[in-house]
């Protein structure tokens, strides 16, 4: 029952925060408990992932599919100022994202508190949630300053 009440509070986080994404997650969660159908959050738990990040590569690549990006646009955006910036910065995020998969797989209770930090990212700040691997990412980094200055 405290997982029930859990994944409620979330479900109303993510509405109260409007993040669709949280709301949807934590209301599946519910139909599959209250559906009895527990027997599939281990399959969630490890496919669910791969999953998700699947659908947000095909969204990604859309317009490389569609013809709406050219040859001669991804050369230019590749040698330019903006587009080697482009480059670094998402090496970093996804090692940063790695990173916060670590933790998460190490303390997967550190959810509610990335989860709840988004929700006061959207609602205060403006800000758009898309994912908790990143707000992760930034959480490893921060302990491991922490822990680099605690020695």
């Amino acid at each position: 029952m405290a997982s029930n009440a859990i994944l409620l509070g979330i479900l109303l986080l993510g509405m109260f925060g409007r993040s669709n994404v949280v709301a949807m997650a934590a209301g599946i969660l519910l139909v599959v408990k209250f559906a009895r159908l527990d027997h599939y959050l281990p399959l969630l738990e490890r496919r669910g992932l791969e999953l998700g990040l699947l659908f947000l590569m095909l969204s990604v690549l859309v317009p490389f599919a569609n013809g709406k990006v050219s040859s001669k646009e991804i050369v230019r955006s590749v040698i330019s100022l903006s587009g080697i910036i482009a480059i670094v910065s998402g090496t970093l995020a996804t090692h940063m994202n790695g990173k916060g998969l670590d933790l998460l797989q190490l303390d997967p209770s550190l959810m509610v508190g990335l989860v709840v930090g988004s929700m006061v990212g959207i609602i205060f700040f403006g800000g758009v949630p898309v994912g908790p691997l990143m707000a992760g990412g930034i959480a490893a980094l921060f302990l491991s300053i922490i822990q680099y200055f605690k020695c």
